[in-house]
């Protein structure tokens, strides 16, 4: 029994705090959770990403995003566009991961 409560406790306390940032880049605007626009430098940015080689070194809402080959996998499904008025989120890719960091903290909800 003490098991059972504690397994259920896990269950509902896990997903609460884990912010895993696996994206799934669809072809569509209206299939995505978040049109994002690549700017040409970094101070221009939202948050710096650093794409990350494996699932399990995405974590957090830090900016390392895992891309993913499925959308059912990702946790967001993003949207490239081609302006940067069409965005919601403005993104540098960043070449080492501690650089990778928000730079507008107020929009880190666009990505829980």
């Amino acid at each position: 029994m003490k098991n059972r409560i504690f397994l259920a406790i896990l269950f509902i306390l896990i997903p609460a705090g884990v912010k895993a940032q696996k994206v799934f880049s669809t072809d569509a605007a209206y299939k995505a959770d978040i049109k994002v626009y690549v700017v040409n430098e970094a101070y221009q940015a939202d948050l710096l990403i650093y794409k990350v080689d494996a699932a399990y070194k995405a974590k957090g809402n830090k900016g390392l995003w895992f891309f993913t080959d499925e959308a059912y996998k990702a946790d967001k499904k993003i949207f490239f566009t081609e302006e940067a008025y069409q965005a919601d989120l403005k993104i540098f890719f960043v070449d080492e991961a501690y650089k990778a960091k928000w730079k507008k903290p107020k929009k880190k909800y666009l990505m829980y």
